[in-house]
């Protein structure tokens, strides 16, 4: 039965804190109630020690169930252990068939629900084999249903494809409230981040480190990505750029080189930054700067392997082909933020006082950029065009 919206009261604690400020930031301010979240990542990545700990932390009042379908009892109790995360209100249930899960969530009615994984779940009336895309679909309607009608929360670990994308029918990505992914920069670094999210924004990120006692939380993420070098060591081809990421600045190091073509065509290999947005950079360059990149291959990466979006990092892109063709390298004290247009012009772009705050930490002393904010603690090297950033950052070499 319909009711009117504004005879529907508002809830004033309708969120909790997933008792990490790192998750909370993605999930755009903490778990909310009788939401849907589906958290994807590459095997052994660490997505049963995230839901593990989330489970143990969590800021609820009620109990918690963990349905694990691929570990038993006492492999989560010894992971428990290892992170500290034995707790008596969490409900245990290894079990993959949903008609056992659809009773246990009737008798312990939880208000938080972990269910790894979602590929693992078995409903009788649709078939015997677990994985396949009806299968899928059925448990995640049922545990959503399920969740929304109780006003509890659902985290779904899912499995992912060899390219990357969370396995199984795309329907589910879209029956959710929120899609996480969780990845792996290096061999400690973890990278949280939203694709989607019906209560919060899809820009943020969360990172971590993993140690032997789980995941902790990195206390000063804004020169994480940075290797420190001093002023002889920086090779051509290196700039740093302050780059925007959610709510606030990281600091990476891009990274360009650039050799002759093995074959005819000149090819880009950039896994960190996309490539079409790599190859457009090169063409302006190419066009207003008279520099030949069309018999060349072109490598781009972030140190630390960082994936970077936003369209600042394209003027840093650009300085660092520039100066890997060139040979020249750019002073370590130099940083750079802009985006490039197919004009060779280069437009403002948001928070240039938070980047520049963010770059005085690592000392750096010039920022090239399309226009200068009010207060700069560094030197602004303002530059409306590709050629005329390339003589602020080059000097008379440019």
């Amino acid at each position: 039965m319909s009711v009117p919206l504004a005879s529907i009261g508002e809830t004033a604690s309708i969120r909790s804190s997933a008792g990490m400020s790192e998750v909370d930031r993605v999930l755009g301010g903490g778990i909310m109630r009788g939401a849907a979240v589906l958290v994807g990542g590459e095997p052994g990545i660490g997505k049963s020690t995230l839901m593990l700990q989330i489970a143990a932390r969590a800021d609820t009042t009620g109990r918690v169930l963990y349905v694990s379908g691929e570990e038993s009892g006492e492999q989560l109790k010894a992971r428990a252990v290892r992170l500290d995360a034995v707790n008596e209100r969490i409900e245990v249930l290894c079990a993959s068939a949903l008609e056992v899960i659809s009773a246990s969530l009737e008798t312990v009615r939880p208000v938080l629900v972990v269910v790894d994984s979602l590929q693992t779940i078995v409903a009788e009336e649709v078939g015997p084999v677990p994985g396949t895309v009806n299968q899928i679909k059925y448990a995640s309607h049922e545990l959503i249903s399920w969740a929304r009608t109780h006003g509890a929360s659902l985290f779904m670990v899912a499995h992912v494809t060899k390219e990357g994308a969370i396995s199984g029918p795309k329907v589910v990505e879209h029956m959710v409230d929120t899609v996480l992914y969780f990845d792996q920069s290096d061999s400690d670094l973890r990278i949280l981040r939203a694709t989607k999210n019906r209560f919060g924004p899809v820009d943020e990120i969360g990172l971590f480190t993993m140690k032997a006692g789980g995941l902790e939380e990195v206390g000063k993420p804004e020169l994480l990505f940075m290797r420190h070098r001093r002023a002889d060591e920086i090779p051509p081809g290196i700039i740093v750029a302050p780059v925007y990421e959610g709510s606030r600045i990281l600091l990476v190091e891009v990274q360009a080189l650039v050799v002759p073509a093995k074959g005819s065509i000149s090819r880009v290999f950039s896994d960190r930054i996309d490539s079409g947005r790599v190859a457009r950079v090169a063409a302006v360059i190419e066009k207003h700067l008279g520099i030949r990149l069309a018999d060349q291959d072109i490598y781009v990466n972030i140190a630390g392997g960082m994936r970077v979006n936003e369209v600042g990092i394209e003027l840093p892109v650009a300085l660092a082909l520039y100066s890997a063709r060139t040979s020249l390298p750019l002073d370590s004290g130099t940083a750079a933020a802009g985006e490039l247009t197919l004009a060779g012009e280069i437009r403002p772009i948001r928070q240039m006082e938070a980047r520049v705050g963010a770059a005085r930490e690592l000392s750096v002393e010039k920022i090239v950029g399309p226009e200068s904010p009010e207060k700069s603690e560094v030197e602004w090297l303002r530059a409306g065009t590709i050629a005329a950033a390339v003589t602020a950052a080059f000097g008379e070499s440019g």
